[in-house]
């Protein structure tokens, strides 16, 4: 496994933001709590905070669209937004480059949180480290 240096910004996944809304005792309800007290960073851009606003708008979740309206402001207020460049490497599924591209991005890279760990395979993700929400948690959390 990788060493990893403390980065002060994380990217979170789209379903780390559906899984902390689903269930609200979860790991990445945690790790959203965080975000949205300002005890942890992220960094995103433009095409992240789309997705996010489309997948929490879908019907089929169900969620209170007040709350997730809430949600995203401040998600997008407390971002570091940055201008990602696209990277020469492509991961399995297209859609998630543009969270390995914003973590690589970031100085130094950010730690990206996904519960699809093999949609970022490690030969594939350089400098980034790829986690958990738990495994971010036991890491970056439990030192002190």
């Amino acid at each position: 496994m990788k060493s990893l240096a403390p980065s002060p910004f994380i990217v979170v996944d789209t379903n780390v933001i559906v899984s902390a809304l689903l269930k609200a005792d979860s790991m990445p309800a945690m790790l959203l709590g965080s975000i949205l007290s300002g005890r942890q960073q992220i960094a995103v851009d433009a095409r992240i905070l789309l997705e996010y606003r489309d997948v929490l708008g879908r019907p089929a979740f169900r969620f209170d669209q007040t709350l997730v309206g809430v949600v995203l402001e401040a998600l997008e207020y407390n971002a570091l937004t940055v201008a990602a460049r696209p990277l020469a490497r492509r991961l399995p599924d297209l859609a998630d480059c543009k969270f390995l591209e914003v973590a690589a991005a970031v100085t130094p890279p950010a730690v990206l949180v996904t519960g699809n760990l093999r949609h970022f395979p490690v030969a594939l993700c350089g400098a980034v480290s790829v986690l958990s929400p738990r495994a971010f948690f036991d890491l970056y959390h439990s030192r002190g």
